[in-house]
Order: structure tokens, then C-alpha cells, then sequence
């Protein structure tokens, strides 16, 4: 196994399924966190409104054993470009931990299954029990993308309850809609999970895990973005996640296929697919399928799905190309 995960294949991994740390992660930001029995979530208010009440609101959604810290930045520039945009929009993000993961693994309250479901149930519970509007908006990556379209879902055929309302905009960042079939994939997340899974829960020290993973023949920038997902507990170091729910997450994410939501997306919901160009991920006819279903002269009162491609980005493309995103995402959320 060590053989097969060399510093290129292993790099890979990182581009296909795992979530990034922040990009810039020594910014000092005008945010707050709080930490609920439901999730736990940071808030990024409006840039140029004191009144985080009457701005529409956009929750974002980071990757496998990421955190909603990973799109801090992201999140900060969009708000931003909103705000300066003519018209100005003031939007407030909302960037969750979603269970298993980040101060969200913390709360012990998420019990199994730990599965797209229950992971996009969360969001609506945080929503009734801080008395929040909807979302009008829900950006997710990865894993989160798809937990993003079950949220859809859930509010369109009335799971929330039927003063649910779906959000209008819907994005998916380089997140394949359909099943992740074990054939269509050489299997490098399933090999990083398993060896997390063989480790000792407490672990000796960041500098131990390290070099335990290079023994094994995972190149250095694995091994050391591993150890970033470790936090001091007394003399040892512990996951910052849940290993195994988010094990049972990852099972979800590949063998849940939401193709039926994109052929018949919710009336007034625009679900917006970003496909970056150098992701790994995409067979051809995944990518012919969603060209198919792409929609781009449909009125949004009538559901639509809407196709784009992120140039010179891999799997990150809130690192590898955030103005290249950015520039694809806000006139969306200007247009609403």
C-alpha cells in the first residue's frame, strides 16, 4: 500500500476529496463563533451593515475532515465584493462545522446514521433553533456539495416542514452529483481513511504522526496537512474529527446519487455546478449528463441548473483559483 501512495498519488488525494486548510490562516477577521448543541458555526457579518437581521444569508459548506474555518477567507472577499458591487448587496455567511468535524465533533449530540440526510437535517435544525430566517443561498464543496443538494431536497419535498423554503441559490464546487462508483476510482481516499483508522485514537505528538506517515510512504505535505488535524489533549494529541462518523460520511457522499434533483430542480432554485478544470474526478459522461441538463435561458422560477467551469484549479478552488471562483459566483448572488 506504502508503494502505491507516493507523493503523487497522494498529492492527488488532497485535490480529490479532502478539504484544504485555510488559505490564509494568520488573517485576523471581523467574525464570531458560537457553539450550539446543533452545530457549531462562524458567522461573517455584512461589511457594511450593522443589522445582521435583515441581510440575506448564505451558509457555507467545507469538505471531509475540513472545517468551516477552511473558507474563512473565501467568504470574507465574497462579502466583501458584494458589498462594493453596484447595487450593493449586504449578505451575512454562515460557515458551519458540519458533524464529525471541526467544533462541531465537540458537541456529542449527532447520533448515527452519519449520513448525507441527517448531515443536511442539521442545517435546518441550526436554523429553527436560532430562530434564522432560511438560507437564501448554500455553498458547499466536496462533501459539502452534496450534503448542500440533500438540503435542497429535504426543503422541496417538505422533510423540514412545510414553512421550509428552499434556497434560491445553490452552488456544488467540484462535487460529482451522482454515485462514486468503486470502479471509477483508484480507492487513495479509502487507503488514507483505513490508515487513520489503524492509528492509536491518542496520538504521541504531531511530530510522531508525521513521521509514522512517511514511514508509510505518504509524501510530506500529506503527512503534515494530517497533523494539522490534530489538537493538544493533556500530554497527547487527539483528531480534531470524528474518524469513524466521518468515515460513515464519506460511504454516504459516495454511494448517494442526487441526478433526480437536477432533472427536476425546486421551482425558484438556481443549482449552480462548478467544475474545476483540473480535478480528477470527472468522467466524461458525468460532464456530458450535466451539460445536458444545464439550463442557462431558464427563468429561475422554473428550477434550473446551471453548469461552470473554474480554469487553472484543481480540487481546492477556493485555493487554487478564489478569484476565479469569485468571479464566477457573484453575479449570481448579485441576481438575487
Amino acid at each position: 500500500m506504502a508503494g502505491s501512495l507516493g507523493s503523487k498519488r497522494s498529492l492527488r488525494l488532497l485535490t480529490r476529496f479532502l478539504d484544504s486548510p485555510s488559505p490564509h490562516p494568520s488573517v485576523l477577521i471581523s467574525s464570531f463563533s458560537r457553539s450550539l448543541q446543533t452545530l457549531a458555526y462562524e458567522e461573517v457579518p455584512p461589511p457594511s451593515s450593522e443589522d445582521n437581521s435583515v441581510a440575506p444569508t448564505a451558509f457555507v459548506l467545507h469538505g471531509l475532515l475540513g472545517s468551516g474555518r477552511n473558507w474563512r477567507s473565501f467568504s470574507r472577499s465574497l462579502a466583501s465584493t458584494l458589498s462594493t458591487a453596484s447595487p450593493p448587496s449586504e449578505w451575512r455567511m454562515v460557515l458551519v462545522d458540519l458533524r464529525n468535524h471541526g467544533q462541531s465533533a465537540e458537541l456529542g449530540s449527532f447520533g448515527p446514521p452519519h449520513d448525507m440526510f441527517n448531515a443536511a437535517k442539521d442545517l435546518a435544525d441550526l436554523v429553527k433553533s436560532r430562530g434564522w430566517a432560511w438560507p437564501d443561498a448554500v455553498i458547499g464543496h466536496s462533501l459539502g456539495g452534496k450534503v448542500a443538494l440533500q438540503f435542497a431536497q429535504s426543503c422541496a419535498r417538505g422533510d423540514y416542514g412545510e414553512f421550509a423554503a428552499c434556497p434560491r441559490l445553490l452552488w456544488v464546487l467540484d462535487s460529482v452529483p451522482g454515485e462514486v462508483k468503486l470502479e471509477n476510482s483508484d480507492g487513495e481516499v479509502e487507503k488514507v481513511l483505513e490508515t487513520l483508522q489503524s492509528l492509536p485514537s491518542t496520538i504521541p505528538s504531531r511530530k510522531w504522526l508525521v513521521n509514522h506517515m512517511l514511514e508509510l510512504g505518504f509524501s510530506k505535505s500529506l503527512a503534515e496537512w494530517i497533523g494539522s488535524n490534530l489538537k493538544k489533549s493533556g500530554d497527547h494529541e487527539t483528531w480534531a474529527f470524528n474518524l469513524e462518523g466521518a468515515v460513515q460520511m464519506f460511504d454516504s457522499y459516495r454511494e448517494t446519487s442526487y441526478w433526480p434533483l437536477l432533472e427536476e430542480p425546486p421551482k425558484a432554485t438556481e443549482i449552480a455546478i462548478v467544475r474545476a478544470d483540473k480535478s480528477d474526478r470527472w468522467d466524461p459522461d458525468v460532464i456530458q449528463r450535466l451539460e445536458r441538463l444545464s439550463s442557462p435561458g431558464r427563468d429561475r422560477s422554473e428550477g434550473k441548473v446551471s453548469v461552470h467551469v473554474l480554469p487553472n484549479s484543481g480540487h481546492w478552488v477556493h485555493v487554487d483559483n478564489p478569484k476565479g471562483l469569485l468571479e464566477i459566483v457573484a453575479p449570481k448572488f448579485m441576481s438575487i
